[in-house]
């Protein structure tokens, strides 16, 4: 088995502006699960990126630990890439955003490498405005440790192990609005027709757009009740084991109007029910922003779209006025500048 894509193209692909097709955004063969959502999502940036004619090399991948942090690999080959420890993104982003302000930061994360051990970080990320696309892949539940509920996990939802979470799930997309995240979007894996034009405007925003999208778990969160997961294994358990057989499903997807409400079946017959945002929507109003996510989860309704972006929005390097040259760029008499630079410091301090 090879996890190297064949070189050949036919050689009449569409092209972008800057002369490259589509594969010249790829990566490596995916090894999630079949029917995985994540690999959605990573297409999704794929074609955002060829769209958006971004220079590969111009962009910089972070991410944490779980089976939403290996998707880097699978896309955006030509571009900059660091994997970092659990919970630990933000940290690896904003330093690497601090000595070059000039790349395109994306930081791929899960829910549970988001809403619980990396919880500090994604606060104090959003606290400082960072420029980056933060994108969650969520689907309520540890995928590479047998499908343990993650802090997402809806209350009242059924773990692989048929226990009911009496925990209320962390919104993330709330709390972004609430921490005063300057853009904020939630989609579904399987609608890439808004997902991707919500990562160009992510990518063109200045400073922290967070983009939460439910990515379902075909594998290990299969219980009927969860709203982020279907259950499928068990329907064959007298064929297989459900530790380690993984159905090959097809992917799930919708298409559906603006102002529109759909329910999406799942590969067990529960049923997701999604409402697009209105062409109409304020999407500048932040406390109307709020009330929409309250009300959508009293309807248990799962909001998507651009739920709120704040066009005054001033990210890190504007406050604290760092330099415009990029500091790696930075010459050594520039960050030297001698001994009289130093006494005149020290003179004024006296």
């Amino acid at each position: 088995m090879t996890y190297i894509k064949p070189k050949f193209r036919h050689p009449e692909l569409p092209k972008n502006k800057l002369g490259y097709t589509l594969d010249y955004y790829e990566g490596s063969l995916s090894t999630l699960c079949a029917g995985c959502g994540h690999d959605s999502i990573s297409g999704a940036i794929i074609r955002a990126c060829f769209e958006a004619n971004i220079e590969p090399h111009k962009v910089a991948k972070m991410s944490g630990i779980g089976c939403s942090s290996k998707t880097p690999a699978y896309f955006l080959s030509n571009s900059h890439g660091f994997n970092s420890v659990h919970g630990r993104m933000p940290s690896v982003a904003t330093g690497a955003n601090m000595a070059n302000r000039d790349l395109i930061y994306f930081g791929v994360s899960g829910d549970g490498d988001t809403a619980s051990i990396g919880m500090g970080q994604f606060v104090h990320v959003i606290r400082r405005n960072l420029n980056m696309v933060y994108l969650v892949m969520n689907n309520g539940c540890y995928g590479l440790t047998k499908g343990q509920d993650s802090a997402t996990a809806d209350c009242g939802s059924k773990n692989k192990s048929g226990n009911v979470n009496l925990f209320e799930g962390i919104d993330l997309v709330s709390l972004g609005l609430e921490l005063g995240a300057g853009f904020v979007a939630q989609s579904f894996s399987g609608d890439k027709a808004q997902l991707v034009p919500l990562i160009k405007a992510a990518m063109k925003h200045p400073g922290f757009a967070l983009i939460n999208v439910v990515s379902p778990c075909v594998t290990f969160n299969n219980n009927v009740g969860s709203t982020k997961s279907y259950d499928y294994i068990r329907e064959h358990i007298e064929a297989t084991s459900t530790f380690d057989f993984v159905p090959e499903m097809t992917e799930i997807k919708t298409d559906y109007s603006e102002g529109e409400t759909k329910q999406i079946a799942m590969h067990d017959g529960s049923l997701i029910q999604l409402n697009k945002l209105t062409k109409d929507w304020d999407p500048t109003n932040r406390s109307s922003a709020m009330n929409a996510m309250l009300n959508a989860k009293e309807n248990n309704e799962f909001l998507t779209g651009l739920i709120y972006i704040n066009p005054e929005s001033v990210e890190t390097h504007e406050l604290i006025q760092t330099s415009k040259t990029p500091l790696n760029q930075l010459s050594q008499s520039t960050l030297c500048p001698g001994n009289m630079a130093l006494a005149e410091i020290n003179a004024d301090l006296r």
